[in-house]
């Protein structure tokens, strides 16, 4: 049987108002926790996962990618972004974006898809992992193309729709098995079809939580981004994923965490706190 191995690969670090990151929470209940710049924003990691089981090389997410010099957009709230290290990072790991042979998106918002493609020598917009089949939920591939007029500019065409013109996506319709030990839980709540991935390394079960739990801050279970389409399921799913965690063992991966990126759940007096480790 060949061996497993799972690796964060970070596409750097992105800048967001530290309000929609924690939706009704009131600053006064956790600025004392986050620290923020003079325009309130939190710093957040743009976390990709880097999975490698049955021979094949598979990445969970890409970041926000290397097209945008410059993000600032007032309509999500986003600014000071240093991204596009994906690259670098894979390098790093002794590979080239021609050895990926898988990509799972979690979902299709622009800090999860825009390094799924690049700017060529000619400013056309092509796949950055050319020799890979792209995985998304069938559910978010649709709500993409027609996003909420809420949050318009979190989907951007350019990120996504070169992966169907280029014949390298997958559309899928559910929970799947994408790779023997590489599974997708379609979760909803922060967007339509939205996924979190399982992957079983060794004895243990790694889960990348997707932005159903962006960050460690959001465990606790009235944390909901204001970015998030259908609150009350993305706390019913949270709750019932945390549990089973907490029960299982599970090893946690958060896309958008910072300081601490990954770790597992312990019950300490009565209380779930999560025990930080590195990936």
């Amino acid at each position: 049987m060949r061996s497993t191995s799972v690796k964060i690969i970070s596409d750097g670090v992105m800048k967001i108002d530290g309000g929609s990151m924690f939706g009704l929470v009131p600053k006064v209940a956790w600025e004392g926790c986050v620290t923020t710049d003079r325009k309130n924003r939190m710093s957040l990691g743009l976390n990709c996962l880097l999975l490698q089981a049955s021979g094949k090389n598979i990445l969970v997410d890409t970041g926000v990618g290397c097209k945008d010099e410059d993000l600032e957009d007032d309509s999500i709230a986003t600014v000071g972004v240093s991204h596009g290290k994906l690259v670098k990072g894979l390098k790093g790991a002794g590979l080239t974006p021609r050895d990926i042979d898988a990509v799972i998106l979690s979902h299709l918002h622009f800090d999860h898809s825009g390094g799924c493609t690049k700017l060529n020598r000619s400013g056309g917009v092509v796949t950055t992992f050319p020799s890979a089949t792209y995985y998304v939920q069938r559910a978010n591939w649709e709500e993409a193309q027609n996003p909420s007029v809420r949050c318009p500019a979190v989907n951007k065409p350019e990120n996504f729709l070169p992966l169907e013109v280029h014949g390298q996506l997958e559309l899928l319709d559910g929970d799947s098995e994408i790779l023997p030990g590489v599974n997708v839980m379609v979760t909803g709540g922060h967007a339509p079809g939205h996924q979190m991935v399982m992957f079983a390394h060794g004895g243990e079960r790694v889960v990348y939580l997707g932005d159903l739990i962006p960050t460690p801050y959001h465990l606790s279970p009235s944390v909901i981004s204001a970015f998030d389409s259908s609150p009350e399921v993305t706390l019913e799913r949270k709750q019932h994923v945390l549990s089973e965690a907490e029960r299982n063992d599970w090893l946690l991966v958060f896309p958008h965490g910072h300081g601490v990126k990954a770790g597992y759940l312990e019950r300490r007096s009565e209380k779930v706190c999560l025990r930080p480790v590195d990936l």
